[in-house]
Parts: C-alpha cells; structure tokens; sequence
C-alpha cells in the first residue's frame, strides 16, 4: 500500500499527512510536486490542507489546473482512491470531482478547534472503520469551510447516501452542517477537518488514525 501526497506552492499540510500515513500506519508514502504526471505504484492519493498558489482567485481555483491534477482525475476514473483535506476538499469541489462549494465561514472568523462530527460511512472507502451514527472528533483549521450547495442538490446527496460527516455543532454555517462528502462509488472523500492532526493520543486523539487506517481494509 503505498500512498502519493500531493505539494502545491503553498501546502503546508504534506508533511504532517506523511507523518500521519508513513510514521504512524507504516504506510510508504511519497511526496507528490504538482509538476509531476507520474502516479504509478500508487494506492491512494491526498490532497493536503494548506494555501495553494496562496488561495489567489478562491481557494482551490488555481490548483484545480496543475499538472498533476489531470493525471488524479483519470486515477479517479480507473477507481483509484483520493482523499482531499480542507484546502484539498476545496479543490476537489473546484475539479468537479466533488459537487458544490466552500466559501468564507459564517462569521468570516478563521476556526481553529476540535469539533464533534456525526459519521455515515454509506459506501465510502475512507470511512469503513466507522459505524453509522458515531460521533468522533477531529481538529478543524479553517477560514473557507462553509460548505454551500443548492437545496435541490443537496436532497440527492442526502438521498443517495453521500454527506458522510456532518458537524454536530456546525462551527462555520455549512448548508445541512456538511463536513465531509463522497463521490457516487465511495472512492474520494472531500472533508475540511483534519485527520493527520488526530493521529497521537498525546495531540489530538486517535479518530483520524482510524480513518487512514481503512486504507488497509
């Protein structure tokens, strides 16, 4: 199992994945620059949290035309399995590979704390170590998380299982308190709170190990 993370100008989140992926699952895992059209050999790929090309535009806006980018996009296609954290869910939604938006939260404040989310694993693969309706908590570090969608689309991804978390407290005013979604065959999950951050009981508890570790189910 070997997982690629992908490095914009401006991530500032690939180490720490890294860290979370190889120090913590033993899971051989390689940087990714956004140059780069080569993905052979690997199992998974994520896109970090961070700034990319300093978020100029709108988050994501610019990073949705690297490179490496279209090669993600065919790996999707092929059922390659893709993960994108905060400034990684943004892109995913600006490459069309997840639906809908995320703009300024709520109280245009930038939110750095754990919060409690609601799993519904459904289909999705990075969500397997999960039962349906547990709470966890992960870290969000956010000042783009509000997630926006139009209430039509919004009721198919309800209806087809694909709002997978949800905040309990909803920190940044997200439509249907939407904190992470997946795409129709459960192989990308977009979420804005930050896994790689949840990986050592001595910093932020151990949930998010458990959702990198479904890779090895």
């Amino acid at each position: 199992m070997t997982i690629g993370v992908v490095v914009f100008p401006g991530s500032n989140c690939d180490r720490d994945v890294r860290w979370a992926t190889e120090g913590c699952l033993g899971l051989p895992t390689r940087f990714l620059w956004h140059e780069e059209r080569d993905l052979s050999g690997l199992d998974a790929v994520i896109l970090p949290g961070g700034f990319s090309y300093g978020d100029y535009l709108r988050c994501g806006a610019i990073a949705r035309f690297a490179p490496i980018l279209q090669e993600v996009a065919a790996f999707v296609e092929r059922g390659g399995r893709v993960l994108g954290i905060c400034n990684g869910f943004q892109v995913l939604t600006e490459m069309g590979l997840l639906p809908g938006a995320l703009t300024r939260n709520e109280k245009l404040h930038f939110l750095c704390e754990d919060t409690p989310l609601q799993v519904s694993p459904g289909r999705c693969q990075w969500l397997q170590g999960y039962g349906e309706g547990e709470t966890i908590r992960l870290p969000i570090a956010h000042g783009e998380g509000r997630y926006q969608l139009d209430p039509v689309q919004l009721q198919e991804l309800e209806d087809s299982g694909r709002v997978v978390l949800r905040y309990q407290a909803n920190p940044n005013g997200s439509v249907g308190a939407v904190a992470g979604l997946t795409n129709p065959a459960g192989t990308v999950l977009g979420l804005m709170p930050h896994p790689e951050r949840a990986c050592d009981p001595a910093t932020g508890g151990l949930d998010g190990r458990r959702l990198l570790a479904s890779l090895l189910g």
